[in-house]
């Protein structure tokens, strides 16, 4: 009979590391498919921001500081490869691209381009998805971190190398904690 019971302990411990380990392999699953989803609209973002520069650049050419900066923000962005590198590169690049709305209200016939306006509507968009993409993305990393924080999975989860994930935040301090101004 006491083998019985030990049996059973032994099953139900191993069924119940199986369930904590399923359930964090899940979390950090949801996490990495919402980084994608973040990545999806940015990517967008990127393939928009060559069309605003030559657009704007049509009509402020002596601006040409600005479109190096916002530029080099974007490649910057692309080639970053971790989380933290592409919030601190995503930041930056929410900077140059109010610097480039910035010059573009210098200029009248620039607001009333056409090309200018999709572009600007595209832009509002895509931005809108990312911020959307970020809440999603947050919301996992949240629930995940947790789940590596409590007992007694937080054991568990040290044995078995799940390592918690950092928040995609924007930077709150200063001029990039505002919204990107694209209307006009």
């Amino acid at each position: 009979m006491a083998g019985w019971i030990i049996f059973m302990i032994i099953v139900v411990a191993g069924l119940w590391l199986i369930g904590v380990y399923n359930s964090l392999v899940r979390g950090r699953n949801r996490v990495d498919e919402a980084w994608s989803d973040i990545e999806v609209q940015l990517k967008r973002r990127y393939d928009l921001i060559p069309n605003l520069v030559n657009t704007v650049k049509g009509y402020a050419k002596h601006e040409e500081g600005v479109f190096t900066k916002v530029t080099d923000a974007r490649t910057r962005a692309m080639g970053a490869t971790s989380a933290h590198e592409k919030l601190q590169a995503e930041n930056m690049l929410s900077s140059t691209l109010k610097s480039l709305f910035a010059v573009a209200e210098n200029y009248p016939q620039l607001r009333a381009n056409e090309n200018f306006l999709k572009l600007q509507t595209d832009l509002t968009d895509t931005e809108d998805k990312i911020q959307a993409a970020r809440r999603f993305f947050n919301g996992n990393v949240r629930d995940y971190n947790t789940s590596l924080q409590v007992f007694p999975t937080r054991m568990l989860a040290n044995m078995f190398g799940f390592a918690p994930r950092e928040f995609f935040d924007i930077d709150e301090k200063g001029v990039e904690g505002q919204p990107v101004k694209v209307s006009f």
